[in-house]
């Protein structure tokens, strides 16, 4: 197999990167765990801490654990300091638009102005009808999806907020106090055109969503030129419009450490030199990280790139010895697979 290195994913977009850790909160973090996760991130340097946002994992898990998002988002901006914070990504869905933009402000006053809001038009079938909530078709989704960022925007702006949707309306609404942030930064994610051309309008950076799983680099240079191309038809300079897209990564102490986790799990060695090459063996405090992780490269725009770790506990039996560890530290909770 040839060598290739991640640069031969992104083209002509940077090389900067900032590192960021994920966590899912649906495979059973406590508060404490996810604290403990937060403020070694902070500790070591890491710029942000994503949440996503699920109601329970599936049918099964009515013993797992399930912290809400915005929730967990809100006592996260009180317990950290300079970290930001963010969702990746809500649900459109699951609160009415007006109240979500007045959450959002708010916890992005809890926080000191560190809040990013990722949005989404959601998915989760099996979320919305055990909480009673529609499940419409994806374009009526959509539809809805940008009514909320109407919503939101006008709310974070405007001085009282009226808008009349099709699926969504607002009168006179106050949403006080404002963001400190300014604008407050927009994530949006998906792949299709539809949702491309609303991030090209909404967004300030766009998280791409391969088809079929994780992506090959020609996958990822199309997704880009597509990115593009959305920014080019509403005007937009590509280039402002951060990107990213969801990649594995096996993060070691060095190469071969890295090439050993692989080879543990039947990959080829090509595979993990590629991602030690472009991760580990580019910044030593992703080895704080641990052994196994998932990563998400943010590729290309102004401000480059971005690898977000989503971290969750291997099982529940050896879940108290993984997710503690000495002091929190990172390296407990890479139990993500290859």
């Amino acid at each position: 197999m040839r060598r290739r290195s991640i640069a031969s994913l992104l083209g002509p977009y940077s090389w900067s990167v900032d590192l960021g850790v994920q966590i899912e909160p649906q495979f059973g973090f406590s508060y404490g765990e996810m604290l403990a996760v937060a403020r070694e991130a902070e500790r070591t340097g890491l710029r942000a801490v994503w949440l996503s946002d699920h109601l329970f994992l599936n049918r099964d898990s009515q013993n797992t654990p399930c912290l809400e998002a915005w929730t967990a988002l809100a006592a996260l901006a009180r317990d950290t300091s300079t970290i930001r914070l963010g969702t990746m990504v809500a649900c459109q869905s699951y609160r009415n638009p007006a109240l979500l933009a007045k959450i959002a402000a708010g916890v992005d006053h809890l926080s000191g102005g560190r809040l990013e809001f990722g949005i989404g038009a959601g998915w989760k079938e099996l979320e919305y009808k055990a909480y009673g909530f529609d499940f419409p078709a994806a374009a009526t989704r959509v539809d809805q999806l940008v009514e909320t960022l109407e919503i939101c925007t006008r709310m974070w702006n405007e001085e009282r907020a009226t808008f009349v949707g099709k699926h969504y309306r607002v009168e006179d609404a106050l949403c006080a106090p404002k963001p400190l942030q300014h604008p407050l930064p927009i994530w949006i994610g998906g792949r299709r055109p539809r949702i491309l051309r609303i991030a090209a309008r909404w967004a300030q950076a766009f998280n791409w969503l391969p088809e079929g799983g994780f992506p090959t680099p020609e996958q990822v240079r199309g997704g880009m030129r597509d990115i593009d191309e959305a920014c080019q038809a509403v005007g937009r300079d590509p280039t402002t419009l951060r990107r990213s897209a969801f990649l594995y990564a096996v993060i070691g102490e060095d190469a071969a450490a890295a090439n050993d986790v692989v080879a543990q799990r039947g990959q080829g060695e090509d595979d993990a030199s590629r991602v030690a090459e472009g991760a580990a063996g580019r910044d030593g405090r992703l080895a704080r990280a641990g052994r196994g992780a998932l990563a998400r490269a943010c590729l290309g725009g102004r401000r480059g790139r971005e690898y977000h770790v989503p971290l969750r506990p291997r099982s529940r039996d050896d879940a108290p010895a993984r997710r503690t560890g000495r002091g929190g530290r990172l390296r407990w909770w890479s139990v993500a697979r290859w």
